[in-house]
């Protein structure tokens, strides 16, 4: 069956799907600070449970020794300081946490971080998703989160852009095309020649507007310029167990099915300020009819359970998963 990129990253993460349910997703990779883990390490502390896997949970700190810290930001960041010594977690000191995302990524992973900053490692062709201190305590406890998957939508550029444009006019442009929450409900791929000729740092630049559009996130698949940036620049190379049968197909399939599809002309690009949503949305290519917008679901699932204590009551197939998948790599000393 014909998939896009998106579909296919999921589904090897899917722990368990079930109709009616929010889908179980595995986490490669939790990036967390100091102002959104703190009320999910008192989850923790309060279950007494450790987190469930340390080796793929990176804390961020800031470097402080320039930066006036105010008496809250001092206190969080005590409190995280805590957090790391009771729960044997590695810092990472950065002076922004958008520096440091580029440099602990791969393509075809998941990852889930600050929503402020979720949205540049869809670039390097992995699904990342911002999450709030809900979702980090289910993830801390079990390395999972439940969620809906989110709709697909298609945003494809092709041509050449004039002389002297790049990515920031691009995304000017898409966002004076799209309507500011067009895409809620949805994880957008971007594609076509114009967004595939970009550098790294200009695929950042497109991925960056996700949110801005209403979207889960956003990513660009994979290819051959990711692979040579990941491989110069990622610190998690060595330590995750590539599959390359897995990364070969990171591409979407010529007969993928989207939910919606947008597509632009990059003659239409131009210098200077837009508007924001002054067009509206291009009728769907693949499902006209299909109108509805799914909201990101926290309740719970089953009566008499909150999400973290069902994912608790799940660990053992959340073992089984990781042992097929052989995500036992990250853990092993």
């Amino acid at each position: 069956m014909a998939q896009t990129v998106f579909d296919k990253i999921w589904n090897e993460h899917m722990v368990s799907s079930n109709a009616g349910f929010l889908d179980t997703l595995y986490i490669d990779t939790h990036l967390i600070n100091k102002i959104t883990s703190l009320a999910a390490f008192e989850g923790l502390r309060k279950r007494q449970i450790p987190v469930y896997r340390p080796k793929q949970t990176i804390v961020i700190t800031e470097k402080i020794q320039h930066i006036p810290l105010s008496n809250l930001a001092r206190i969080q960041l005590d409190m995280l300081n805590r957090n790391c010594n009771d729960f044997d977690l590695n810092k990472i000191e950065q002076l922004r946490l958008d520096q440091l995302c580029p440099y602990v990524s791969y393509p075809g992973q998941t990852i889930v971080c600050d929503k402020q900053f979720s949205d540049i490692l869809g670039a390097l062709g992995s699904i990342a998703i911002g999450i709030n201190e809900l979702h980090v305590e289910q993830v801390l406890a079990t390395q999972c989160m439940l969620i809906h998957k989110p709709k697909r939508m298609k945003i494809e550029v092709n041509g050449k852009l004039a002389k002297g444009l790049e990515a920031k006019h691009i995304s000017h442009y898409l966002l004076s095309e799209i309507a500011a929450d067009a895409a809620k409900g949805y994880f957008i791929e971007y594609a076509g020649d114009t967004i595939l000729n970009l550098e790294i740092e200009g695929r950042i630049t497109i991925c960056k507007m996700s949110r801005e559009i209403g979207a889960f996130g956003g990513l660009i698949a994979p290819d051959e310029k990711t692979f040579a940036y990941t491989q110069k620049n990622s610190t998690m190379i060595e330590s995750v167990n590539q599959d390359i049968a897995y990364q070969s197909e990171l591409f979407s399939d010529d007969s993928a099915v989207y939910d919606e599809v947008l597509e632009f002309d990059a003659e239409d690009v131009g210098f200077g300020n837009y508007g924001i949503g002054l067009s509206k949305l291009m009728q769907s290519k693949s499902n006209p009819q299909n109108t509805e917008k799914i909201a990101f679901d926290t309740s719970a699932i089953l009566s008499g359970y909150n999400d973290t204590d069902y994912l608790l009551s799940r660990l053992e197939n959340i073992e089984e998963f990781e042992h097929s998948k052989n995500y036992k790599i990250f853990n092993e000393d």
